[in-house]
């Protein structure tokens, strides 16, 4: 059986696993290609005009997928919580219900469970047993897979621990390639956005290649271990409902009041309620801490030449900075 998984929103922090699982199960899995104008144009066209450009770019892929590979079923999960207490934006928790009464021609061919866990391991089998029938699988063969695909993702983890960009840590654990960060740089700058807007080429514009190009060192936030991360909104009275949010902003106000750390980036897409009050609390915490802040916002229409004169700017005013506090 042809399993499509679309390469948008969280396939770049959970697609080492679910790739490894479908697989362990012994079904071809297909990976929507990098997204490019066409498939963004497709989802732009399934999707109402509101909603957020991520959600939209996943239904492009989903489409690809469906029309372009004829894959017998899509994987479309529904991200319930992973941190007690806290929940994934109501997009990615109702997404299968966007999908199916969006495009009710294709919910038949849509794969979906609940996934809900006390941390970001998602691997308990529990979260997968009810694709068992549609997988031709029983009990202990999603237990087996679980297993087999979770040793893969927390090697990608420890790659990011490392420093290693995720899509980079992705592919040294699938294709068992090297990857050597070069740290050597005068300036460095956090990036802090969700993984689906950094690493998604055509969304981003491919900021990280940008900055090393411009000889400048990043940080994003799964470079940090959560105990870091949490431990810099552990003062807050109420922390936000969204645990990839809050992972941001424990990596925000990190990368603010971390010396070695010499501006920060907020990349967020047009729409995004979550960001709405990240973006504010980076401003508030940047007047503080009197570091360099910037706000990108991109959507399907940001484009490349605009991007590209606002980061140069930024780099050429860090560099600037510091030179004159050397002096």
């Amino acid at each position: 059986m042809k399993i499509g998984i679309p390469r948008a929103l969280l396939y770049h922090y959970y697609g080492v696993f679910w790739e490894e699982f479908f697989k362990e199960l012994g079904h071809e899995v297909i990976v929507s290609p990098h997204s490019n104008k066409e498939i963004v144009d497709t989802g732009i066209k399934s999707a109402v005009p509101e909603i957020c450009v991520p959600i939209k770019i996943f239904l492009g892929h989903l489409k690809y997928l469906i029309y372009e590979k004829n894959v017998d079923y899509a994987f479309v999960p529904r991200m319930i919580s992973i941190h007690k207490g806290e929940i994934f934006c109501p997009k990615f928790m109702g997404l299968p219900d966007l999908v199916k009464n969006g495009s009710p021609e294709i919910s038949d061919r849509i794969l979906t469970t609940y996934i809900e866990s006390k941390t970001e391991n998602i691997s308990n089998y529990k979260n997968y047993i009810s694709l068992s029938d549609k997988l031709n699988a029983n009990e202990e063969d999603i237990k087996r897979a679980s297993r087999k695909a979770n040793i893969k993702w927390l090697e990608f983890r420890r790659n990011t621990l490392r420093g290693i960009p995720a899509d980079k840590a992705a592919e040294m654990v699938k294709k068992n390639t090297v990857y050597k960060k070069n740290n050597s740089n005068n300036i460095k700058i956090a990036v802090v956005g969700y993984v689906y807007n950094v690493y998604d080429p055509f969304l981003s514009m491919d900021i990280l290649d940008k900055l090393h190009d411009l000889n400048v060192d990043y940080m994003t936030f799964e470079m940090l271990d959560n105990k870091t991360i949490f431990s810099q909104i552990s003062h807050l009275k109420k922390r936000l409902f969204w645990t990839f949010s809050n992972k941001l902003l424990g990596a925000g106000y990190y990368s603010l009041k971390n010396h070695n750390i010499d501006g920060l980036i907020h990349l967020t897409a047009f729409g995004c309620g979550p960001d709405s009050f990240l973006g504010k609390l980076f401003e508030i915490e940047s007047d503080i801490r009197q570091k360099p802040f910037m706000t990108i916002r991109i959507d399907e229409h940001t484009g490349e030449n605009h991007l590209q004169t606002r980061i140069e700017a930024f780099v050429d005013m860090l560099k600037r900075k510091k030179e004159k506090e050397s002096a």
